[in-house]
């Protein structure tokens, strides 16, 4: 993997990030030492599975609330 220097990397930043994005990956360096890698970037894949259970099951509208006496009479000591 080529090492760049942190200055010419940023006189040819055009041309490296190009470069890069067809996958000629390279490191940028400051004073010798290594300190960033840059890669092309790959769009993470999509999760098929999500929605799956769509129109199988419903939630009420209340659900945030339900059983809320039930809940307020074991704190109260009613049960």
């Amino acid at each position: 993997m080529q090492q760049i220097n942190i200055h010419a990397a940023k006189t040819h930043l055009s041309s490296l990030v190009e470069n890069a994005a067809k996958g000629d990956s390279f490191v940028i360096a400051k004073a010798g030492r290594p300190l960033v890698t840059v890669i092309p970037y790959e769009e993470p894949p999509t999760n098929p599975r999500v929605g799956f259970l769509k129109d199988l099951a419903s939630i009420p509208d209340d659900f945030d609330r339900m059983g809320d006496k039930e809940i307020e009479k074991m704190f109260e000591g009613e049960l």
